[in-house]
């Protein structure tokens, strides 16, 4: 049989834009609303199929908030404003150039100036058993339900760390399935200390009560997961004691990690996160430490859908020169930095999970490496050498928060490209010119 080689796809230098924000959630909305009474042309980009984020996903399984939906509309009436969906960033090409790729091409994207809105990721804590089928991450079992995963009569065991885990089992209670525990690694006294603050923050007080969840325990965590062929039932140790619970599903996330790889390629500083986490460091105005560039939202901490809101209204505004509009929104973000930080040192993790992993626990699972090889390495370069952990399909996004925790490792330096990509597109910027 004869082989054909098609012609490879004609790269395309996209017409530059004056604002480039890379991110569709929260804080990318509102960016662009800020920014677009100004003008300017404004390109807004995600690689989900519609904007909102992860926080305000679309699908089969979720209505959208009313506040999602107003700033939807808002946007769509933003004649300045081009959104692109389906689209990720794949790497750097030149100065204020980003290569871009969508399901159907890839192409170079000029911009003035940036605003980088690029979320956070799960830290995933590995466990016994964590690779079974049915273990997913917390806020991925939120995703796929939202995307039409069916639970109903599904028995599922949450745990991990923060708030994210009642709002995952409320998920799942909406669409049938038997949340039959929630495993909080927090004690109950630092609950309890959150619980009290929450006064100064009146909605998410409202919204605790409607996520108050029978099933939830603190000073609880995973052991480890059983089953022959896919997960079957979870060990937990809860307080001083260890119980098996037979279920169907085990969901584990022990909070969020900023998605920092995009404003480390652009030289972007790292700063102390609220959240706990190295995020991108901001001014006042949300700048980065590299001239032109901004940051908002979870990709410089975690802190709630209200934080990232008002610090990209503040990059928005900032970004066309709307100084006086950025600063009335300073006391707004004062107020919602305050609740990331009380999160941060409330649902503070435990030193005792670090003991969980057992030698053959696999840590980085894309290349098969366990516990007991990494404990003998000094860093992630002796890693990569004699184990090639950090070098599978994640590259090291899993694994490299996981070993920053166990291991205290600093976490990869990010490389271009950033995620898989054709080779028509890596190819497009050799011949945009």
């Amino acid at each position: 049989m004869n082989a054909t080689i098609s012609e490879p796809i004609a790269p395309i230098l996209s017409s530059p834009c004056e604002l480039l924000i890379v991110g569709a959630g929260p804080a990318g909305l509102a960016a662009a609303l800020a920014a677009a009474p100004s003008g300017a042309r404004i390109t807004l980009l995600d690689d989900n199929p519609a904007p909102g984020g992860q926080i305000w996903r679309a699908g089969p399984a979720v209505r959208l908030p009313p506040q999602a939906l107003r700033l939807r509309e808002a946007l769509a009436r933003c004649a300045n404003v081009r959104v692109l969906c389906g689209t990720r960033v794949v790497g750097l090409v030149g100065e204020r150039e980003l290569l871009l790729e969508d399901p159907e091409r890839g192409w170079v994207q000029r911009y003035d100036k940036l605003i980088l809105c690029t979320g956070a990721r799960e830290l995933l804590l590995p466990f016994p058993g964590w690779t079974l089928p049915g273990v997913t991450g917390a806020g991925a079992l939120q995703a796929l339900i939202k995307s039409g995963l069916p639970v109903a009569g599904e028995r599922i065991v949450i745990a991990g760390s923060g708030p994210l885990l009642l709002a995952v089992a409320a998920t799942a209670r909406k669409c049938g399935a038997q949340v039959i525990r929630v495993a909080e690694q927090a004690s109950l006294s630092s609950l309890a200390a959150f619980t009290a603050q929450l006064a100064r923050w009146p909605g998410k007080a409202i919204q605790a009560l409607t996520l108050v969840e029978k099933s939830y325990r603190t000073s609880s965590n995973v052991v480890s997961a059983q089953g022959n062929g896919r997960v079957e039932s979870v060990r937990l140790q809860q307080g001083a004691k260890v119980i098996d619970i037979a279920c169907d599903r085990i969901a584990c996330g022990f909070g969020l990690i900023p998605n920092t790889q995009l404003g480390q390629l652009l030289g972007c500083l790292l700063a102390s996160a609220s959240g706990g986490a190295q995020g991108l460091a901001f001014d006042a105005f949300q700048a980065t430490s590299v001239p032109d560039v901004y940051a908002a939202g979870e990709c410089t901490g975690f802190g709630g859908s209200e934080r990232a809101l008002t610090q990209g209204r503040i990059a928005g505004h900032a970004a066309v020169g709307n100084i006086a509009a950025a600063q009335r929104c300073w006391p707004e973000r004062a107020r919602w930095e305050a609740f990331a930080n009380q999160l941060h040192r409330r649902f503070a993790l435990a030193e005792s999970l670090k003991q969980i992993p057992r030698p053959d626990t696999l840590i980085c699972r894309c290349e098969d490496v366990p516990h007991n090889i990494l404990t003998q390495c000094s860093g992630w370069i002796d890693a990569k050498l004699h184990s090639r952990c950090g070098m599978g399909a994640c590259q090291g996004r899993v694994c490299g928060a996981a070993a920053q925790f166990l291991y205290g490792w600093e976490a990869p330096v990010p490389r271009s490209p950033l995620s898989p990509a054709r080779i028509a597109t890596l190819a497009s910027p050799l011949n945009s010119d």
